[in-house]
């Protein structure tokens, strides 16, 4: 009945929506992950590294991910990991440096598997901060929105990473809503939790709104000075090459 009476509120939607599009968001350097580790296999082969090794991950990221949210009931470290999302969401709207973040294939199932899982490890600790973050507590709407959001881009990667590429305010979007999920995380820690219910409730949606507004801007304008600083290097070596004797 508890179960029941927890689906049919806004909050819980709204929270399962949130966890889904992070998840997506976040997720698509995974995805190339597995593709990388097990492109040197066998199609047969191929099809069975991502089913083992996605399915891994995902039992691997749960566990994590439930362990986070006990760790955020802890006096300073809902703050912390605010600050920590708060950057994870900065560095999205950052251009990316491109490669294949030396991901090696694996010739050998197993190999491949294993190496599934250590990438997706290293890479998953934004997707677990942000989903705890995300789901309050709730770990029907922990478990729900992983269920919903992992397989959705494991199978979907390629379709999820073009989709992106032609609609960049997707990634805007994601980085915007992390931020509020930061905001929200901050004004709830439980070292002012207290003091924000009984003296300023305004803060409850300010500090999500600050945090979507910071993330925005500041990531904006790093990406425009790198995009700048970028330019610069490349008219350099442009000039110096014109100058070169002949």
């Amino acid at each position: 009945m508890e179960l029941w009476n927890e689906i049919q509120t806004t909050a819980f939607w709204i929270g399962l929506w949130q966890i889904i599009l992070v998840n997506i968001v976040l997720s698509g350097d995974n995805a190339v992950v597995i593709a990388l580790a097990a492109r040197s296999l066998p199609p047969r082969q191929q099809t069975q590294a991502v089913l083992w090794g996605a399915g891994a991950a995902v039992v691997m990221r749960i566990i994590l991910t439930i362990v986070a949210v006990e760790l955020l009931k802890w006096p300073w470290l809902k703050m912390i990991g605010a600050v920590l999302l708060l950057w994870i969401a900065v560095k999205l709207l950052l251009p990316e440096d491109g490669g294949d973040d030396g991901i090696e294939s694996s010739e050998n199932l197993w190999a491949a598997i294993k190496t599934i899982l250590i990438a997706d490890l290293v890479m998953s600790l934004d997707n677990v901060i942000a989903v705890a973050a995300a789901a309050k507590g709730s770990l029907t709407l922990l478990i729900l929105g992983l269920a919903i959001s992992i397989p959705l881009v494991i199978f979907g990667a390629t379709m999820l990473m073009k989709i992106m590429d032609r609609y960049p305010v997707i990634i805007t979007i994601g980085a915007a809503l992390l931020g509020w999920v930061a905001g929200d995380m901050a004004a709830t820690d439980p070292v002012v939790k207290g003091w924000v219910d009984a003296n300023a409730a305004w803060l409850h949606w300010a500090a999500p709104s600050a945090g979507a507004v910071l993330v925005v801007v500041l990531g904006k304008w790093l990406a425009a000075r790198a995009e700048a600083g970028h330019k610069e290097i490349v008219d350099l070596g442009e000039g110096s090459e014109t100058r070169a004797p002949r």
